[in-house]
């Protein structure tokens, strides 16, 4: 069977992520089905694609389904549901950022049933997604990597072998725990900054002319500083989870975490404080709360 006949499953089109990776897909020429929570996927019918009746359908009737869900233990529902009654040689690519753990249980869980499962995580955000250039850290071995490849290719600009399957959740927790620190230490410099009665946006001036030159965290806080919170559309909560797992799986290897597990309690903080469902910028609203001031471009309001 040619890559282009084969019938493509989707779980989570609706996403910020999800959506666009499925998009592309049907661009390329995949027939495509994916299943409903709460609404359809914009635009994605007129492209050709279906709904199915259930994940257990997905699973029956698909050769690849990808899934781009927010948890491990969203994960592993959906998997448990396509693993119902799957097609022989069906092929389970998790686009999620999950716990390596469940990664492993879920792939000995597929193979068990005649399938074959890989992580696919994604850097890059939404609208890499929309335009088909997003990155993707891929869990497989040798063989099922030769599957894996002409499917995200579809949606990606760089496509990185990490290793086995785990690999690719590995390598994401560890990306998203050092952006989410770096994240964190400027909206901490910012209060330092604003305390001192200096205008935090000279740190991000300061910063762009050395080391940090040209990074996108700079450019993500750098506008949280004149009101603009979305330029990284990604959920604070989100991002706490994605680091909670890291600080666990580095606990069971016994790799003390003394940067991340301060990441993860500034995130913590910014939730109880009510910006968890904001995006990531909104660290900066954080500390402004903790510290009871205003922080903005030209300093102390």
């Amino acid at each position: 069977m040619s890559d282009s006949t084969k019938q493509i499953g989707f779980v989570g089109a609706t996403g910020l992520m999800g959506h666009g990776l499925a998009k592309n897909l049907l661009l390329k020429g995949y027939p495509l089905a994916y299943t409903m929570r709460n609404r359809a996927p914009e635009g994605l019918d007129e492209l050709g694609a279906t709904r199915a009746a259930d994940n257990a359908e997905l699973g029956h009737t698909s050769d690849v389904i990808v899934i781009c869900v927010t948890s491990a233990a969203d994960v592993e529902q959906v998997v448990t549901q396509i693993l119902t009654d799957p097609k022989p040689g069906l092929l389970i690519l998790d686009a999620s950022t999950s716990e390596p753990s469940t990664t492993y249980r879920l792939a000995e869980l597929a193979a068990g049933k005649g399938a074959k499962f890989a992580d696919i995580p994604l850097t890059r955000g939404p609208a890499e997604a929309e335009a088909g250039t997003v990155n993707v850290l891929v869990g497989a071995d040798d063989e099922l990597f030769a599957e894996v490849e002409p499917i995200v290719s579809c949606f990606a600009d760089n496509i990185y072998r990490c290793g086995g399957v785990g690999a690719g959740h590995i390598i994401k927790l560890a990306n998203n725990t050092a952006f989410q620190a770096a994240l964190t230490i400027l909206a901490e410099g910012f209060s330092v900054c604003v305390k001192s009665g200096v205008d935090p946006a000279k740190l991000i001036e300061v910063l762009g002319g050395g080391g940090f030159a040209n990074g996108g965290t700079l450019n993500i806080m750098g506008e949280s500083l004149k009101g603009n919170f979305d330029t990284l559309r990604f959920q604070l909560d989100n991002a706490r989870k994605d680091v909670r797992y890291f600080s666990r799986l580095a606990a069971d290897l016994c790799v003390p975490t003394v940067v991340g597990d301060g990441v993860h309690e500034a995130l913590e903080i910014a939730s109880a404080q009510g910006f968890g469902g904001e995006f990531c910028a909104a660290l900066t609203k954080s500390q402004a709360k903790l510290n009871n001031i205003t922080i903005q471009a030209g300093g102390q309001a």
